[in-house]
């Protein structure tokens, strides 16, 4: 019961999504904040069960500062990625699945990323992506309007209209729009003295 939207752009990443949580029939807030930002580079949309999300990502930016620490370098995003979606695989082997999708969204050495990750373990990387009950009606926003060449300014307008029209006609999203964005690195050659 929510809408959430993932661009991948030439300058980065946008994320943007509604800010309500239903508990069925029932309005339970209208201030969630559905995208978490791990780090700089890195940010999570969450659709689904918001305390299995909250859990996971919690784990999961644990565990990426552990492998950080041990190995010295960064993640990837898509080792991040593969990293929540075994998490969420291993809630699903074990009989207690996360009742969640997300879209891992960031940028590294390889440029801009948007992954989708579920419950079931499985990854897919997309130039852009929607999910939740709005999904269906963001679809056709992004899908009319989305270009390969989009900038972070005009993916945020477009992320904003897509789930603006999911607010319309979706009971499970509303109460106003979070959008995030998180512009490429730049490289600058710094000389300490």
């Amino acid at each position: 019961m929510t809408t959430i939207i993932g661009i991948k752009t030439t300058e980065g990443v946008v994320l943007a999504s509604d800010k309500r949580a239903s508990k069925g029939f029932f309005i339970g807030s209208k201030i969630v904040q559905k995208i978490s930002k791990l780090d700089d580079t890195l940010a999570i949309a969450i659709a689904g069960q918001l305390s299995d999300a909250e859990h996971l990502i919690k784990v999961a930016g644990a565990e990426r500062k552990l492998i950080e620490l041990r190995r010295g370098f960064p993640l990837s995003v898509k080792e991040s990625s593969r990293l929540i979606a075994n998490l969420a695989y291993s809630g699903l082997k074990n009989y207690q699945p996360y009742y969640v999708e997300l879209l891992v969204a960031g940028v590294d050495a390889r440029g801009s990323h948007v992954n989708v990750a579920d419950m079931s373990g499985a990854i897919t990387n997309e130039d852009y992506a929607a999910s939740g009950s709005g999904a269906p009606i963001a679809y056709g926003v992004l899908e009319s309007l989305y270009h390969f060449d989009i900038t972070n300014d005009e993916a945020k307008e477009i992320a904003k209209k897509a789930v603006a029209a999911a607010m319309e006609r979706d009971p499970g999203s509303g109460n106003g729009i979070d959008v995030l964005v998180i512009s490429k690195l730049v490289k600058t050659d710094q000389v300490v003295i």
